[in-house]
């Protein structure tokens, strides 16, 4: 099961995040009252469907010996005039993939962990340490 801890840096919005032993900053944007010294919520949120949308991909490309070569996904989000939050991926490989590949890829990134979950929610609970 994953792990994370997170530090606060200072009086500001700065924090350490830490999962075993790799390290992170997250701060918000100067225009929000930060330093800037890391991505913001949101971008990280963004940044783990991006990680597990080119690991999913890159494991399934590597499974039915397609060259992905090097392969980028661009992601954005905006929330609608309800206040639902929409993401969108762009997805670029610089291998010589065909039409029918890119189909089963478009279809395998809809089903990846991290796009289930975000889809589908998650409980969330706190305590009082």
């Amino acid at each position: 099961m994953s792990h994370a801890k997170i530090t606060s840096l200072g009086p500001h919005y700065a924090h350490r995040i830490t999962s075993g032993r790799h390290e992170l900053t997250a701060d918000e944007p100067a225009a929000l009252g930060g330093q800037d010294a890391g991505m913001a919520p949101f971008d990280l949120y963004l940044s783990s469907l991006a990680a597990c949308t080119a690991i999913t991909l890159r494991m399934y490309a590597e499974k039915k010996g397609w060259d992905l070569g090097e392969f980028r996904a661009e992601l954005s989000s905006r929330r609608d005039e309800d206040g639902k939050l929409h993401v969108h991926r762009v997805l670029h490989a610089t291998g010589a993939l065909d039409e029918a590949q890119w189909e089963k890829l478009l279809d395998v990134v809809s089903r990846t962990p991290v796009t289930l979950v975000m889809r589908e929610g998650a409980v969330i609970t706190s305590a009082r340490g």
